[in-house]
């Protein structure tokens, strides 16, 4: 590549960054100063795989596949601009200040190294050695490589030589947290942390309050799984479809027995309306996690290639089971009178599952279509005057509470 061209595609990543960023803050997503500074400053090409385009790069809304199992699952990413704008603005970073990243790519910890800045510290872990290797290669390519430590360890146990710090920031999908992450965090410290909560994720900005931490922000997003020892498998069952392939239920809490779904693709098909309508513009993710909390046999759906769930369109992959053998899933589709869009049950077995989704849905609109007022995480070993009324989902270091302005 002559000097020429090496100008050349300096510029047009430049200009691909500053596009990204304008979107980014016309969006809500960026909202500091320093955040803004960050991403304008940051060359994301320098971290991404080789052979990943520009436009890929700086797309704010998409991650970057950084590694794949043998199956070509992603195990390893590099998380969408939008989240990784918006976890370091939960996290409340301010120049000078100490932070730990849990899990590693390089890019996120330039942004946080710009974000503390020449006076802070910035140390990223990772369990795997290729990423590991890939970043500290890309820090140094970038200009970072004298700022960000980028050590090889479980993050579920406590890092070695680790002093307080100001922030801990989570890049990869937690069930839940452990002692290892709250240890070393300042009293008025920030966690920051993509939590699984029942199969529905969210960045929780979590703050010390007496011996537990509670919620200051929740952000929706989707992280590939934590591995190491602090990994966590949800059961997975398969429903054969009788024209091939299978639909996967994925249960964080698995209903006692599974057998009375055996052939219950076979069955009639069945859809429910539930009369409450989808308003153009807005989101009802808010009503996955009402899903998570209320909705009893609760999973997600997967539709393997050949069934006929599969073929649909307009689902969402969250869904329920019930004792009777009947399975439904939330879909949309037009109201009775043509006019916008409306929630509907669609499902196969005429049983209990399609009445007891619509039941939710009608229960979350009934309320007000409201997002949680806070969720809390209590340790073990700690004394715990849980929320009233809370839902409480036990975890293997805790208690996370998921506290709801109203409840069915």
């Amino acid at each position: 590549m002559t000097t020429a061209d090496s100008i050349a595609d300096s510029d047009e990543a430049s200009r691909a960054r500053q596009e990204m960023v304008d979107k980014l803050v016309a969006s809500g997503m960026i909202t500091s100063g320093d955040v803004e500074r960050a991403f304008r400053t940051v060359p994301r090409e320098v971290f991404m795989p080789e052979g990943t385009d520009l436009a890929a790069a700086y797309n704010p809304d998409d991650a970057v596949a950084a590694k794949r199992d043998e199956h070509g699952r992603i195990i390893s990413s590099l998380s969408a601009p939008f989240i990784q704008a918006r976890m370091i603005e939960q996290a409340e970073l301010a120049p000078g200040m100490s932070v730990l990243e849990i899990g590693s790519g390089g890019l996120n910890a330039a942004l946080i190294a710009e974000v503390v800045g020449p006076g802070g510290r910035v140390v990223s872990v990772d369990i795997d050695p290729d990423i590991t290797t890939n970043a500290g290669a890309a820090l140094d390519a970038a200009g970072y490589g004298g700022r960000v430590e980028v050590l090889l360890a479980d993050a579920e146990h406590p890092v070695p030589d680790l002093d307080e710090v100001d922030a801990v920031i989570v890049t990869v999908g937690a069930w839940d947290i452990p002692p290892a992450w709250t240890g070393p965090l300042a009293p008025d410290g920030r966690l920051v942390v993509p939590l699984r909560m029942n199969n529905v994720t969210r960045s929780i900005a979590f703050g010390r309050v007496g011996d537990h931490l509670e919620s200051t922000s929740l952000e929706v997003c989707g992280f590939v799984p934590m591995q190491g020892d602090g990994e966590h498998h949800e059961r997975v069952f398969e429903l054969p479809d009788p024209r091939g392939g299978a639909v996967k239920l994925q249960f964080d809490v698995t209903p006692k027995d599974l057998s009375p779904l055996d052939g219950v693709l076979a069955k009639p098909r069945t859809e429910l309306r539930s009369g409450v309508d989808i308003p153009r513009g807005v989101s009802f993710a808010d009503l996955h996690l009402w899903f998570a909390s209320f909705l009893p046999g609760f999973c997600r759906v997967a539709a393997g290639e050949g069934t006929e769930l599969a073929e649909e369109r307009r689902w969402f992959p969250f869904g329920t089971v019930a004792d009777d053998g009947s399975f439904a899933y939330l879909a949309i589709g037009p109201t009775l009178e043509g006019i916008g869009d409306e929630f509907l049950a669609r499902g196969w077995g005429e049983g209990d599952a399609g009445p007891a989704l619509v039941a939710q849905i009608q229960a979350w609109a009934d309320a007000g279509r409201p997002q949680p007022d806070s969720v809390a995480f209590w340790p073990n070993g700690g004394d715990r005057d849980l929320p009233k009324g809370a839902v409480v989902l036990e975890k293997r270091h805790g208690l996370v509470t998921i506290s709801w302005p109203a409840a069915p």
